[in-house]
């Protein structure tokens, strides 16, 4: 009888300490999945939700996201209005949820900022950017042409069309510098 009590207390310890061994293993293989999640992963398990967005060298914008791109998001907000937000240019998101989702395939994981702003460039919207810089005043006008690495913008009020009289400045901005682009 001994015997058997100590045969299965041994058992007992052995069970525990496998479920042991397997909890640690599942967690770390939890732990190495998570880790190869990216930013852009995360926000494209939020499209369809309302989220807030802190941006550097800009208010934070809330609204529901509707599109990720392999570099950017965007928001669609109140008023009519559309932000496109380079990745980059993010401080914070709220309003995640738990979920995550990789890019859907090879077009869409190749659109992304430069893809985008020239899509607005070709509408002719009036827009509203804003950079970082030491004045860090938003800038109001339209693209007028898109590069690999800048936007030119022909600054005029956002309440008049684009004619050659009503430009004031024409703008050289370094897609790094965006901030955000504001669309109504």
């Amino acid at each position: 009888m001994r015997l058997d009590a100590l045969f299965e207390d041994l058992e007992s310890q052995f069970a525990a300490l496998q479920d042991g061994d397997l909890y640690g293993e599942v967690a770390e293989r939890i732990r190495a999945e998570v880790g190869k999640i990216t930013l852009l992963d995360r926000l494209r398990g939020a499209v369809g939700t309302i989220v807030r967005v802190e941006l550097r060298h800009a208010e934070p914008v809330q609204g529901e996201l509707v599109r990720v791109g392999k570099d950017c998001l965007l928001l669609e907000a109140e008023r009519f209005e559309e932000w496109l937000i380079p990745a980059e240019a993010l401080t914070a998101v709220h309003g995640l949820g738990p979920w995550a989702e990789p890019a859907e395939g090879a077009v869409a994981a190749k659109l992304g900022l430069a893809h985008l702003l020239r899509g607005i460039a070709r509408d002719r919207s009036p827009v509203t950017l804003f950079c970082a810089g030491p004045s860090g005043h938003p800038v109001t006008g339209t693209i007028d042409r898109v590069g690999a690495d800048f936007v030119e913008i022909a600054e005029h009020s956002l309440d008049t069309p684009r004619r050659r009289t009503e430009v004031y400045n024409t703008r050289l901005v370094p897609t790094q510098s965006l901030s955000a682009l504001r669309r109504r």
